[in-house]
């Protein structure tokens, strides 16, 4: 990717929404995008975490699910409305920051929000990869993780279409070439004067 290509776009406003069902690849594509454009990244269910010091399943058995989506509705209000910094700023929201509905309109008018797929064997496969899932994040549903993965991108999958502006399936892609696809779509969408 040369130079040009990984700057921002001329009229980017600083923020840019990565959303999606967990293990479609958020963080990892978030990473390397901010890392292309020289911005932050800023991972929402980490930002819960350290903020709450607890993991989210912890705090669900303690407090409820009701107590985890406030402080991601706070948290989501928080980054959708402070003003744009330099450098900017890639959001990967939890899976579920979509269950916010009022906000997305607001989000989805000033900045770019990409949702990020993948199909549902895909996803059980890289929650089963990693170990680390179990221990961060609860259970939705009683069923098995294939079941609950299917019966909740039903649920979301309108939510997810609402928000978003552009969709991009990460089942077989490689990070860096989702990267590459984003960065000359907001070059598109933006204008590149640079």
């Amino acid at each position: 990717m040369d130079e040009k290509s990984a700057r921002p776009a001329t009229g980017l406003r600083g923020k840019i929404f990565l959303i999606g069902y967990r293990a479609c690849g958020k963080t990892a594509v978030g990473k390397l995008l901010a890392s292309r454009l020289g911005w932050r990244f800023t991972d929402m269910d980490r930002e819960i975490r350290d903020r709450c010091a607890m993991s989210i399943k912890e705090m669900v058995a303690r407090q409820g699910w009701d107590h985890f989506r406030e402080r991601e509705r706070q948290l989501l209000q928080e980054l959708s409305r402070q003003p744009p910094t330099e450098p900017g700023t890639v959001v990967a929201t939890g899976g579920g920051a979509v269950l916010q509905q009022d906000l997305w309109a607001e989000i989805k008018a000033a900045y770019p929000v990409i949702w990020l797929t993948a199909d549902p064997a895909t996803i059980a496969a890289r929650i089963s990869a990693d170990t680390a899932s179990d221990d961060q994040r609860p259970s939705l549903t009683d069923q098995g993780l294939l079941g609950e993965i299917s019966e909740v991108l039903e649920q979301r999958q309108e939510l997810y279409r609402r928000a978003a502006h552009r969709q991009m399936d990460t089942t077989t892609r490689d990070p860096s070439a989702l990267v590459a696809d984003i960065i000359d779509w907001l070059n598109t969408r933006h204008g590149d004067n640079t």
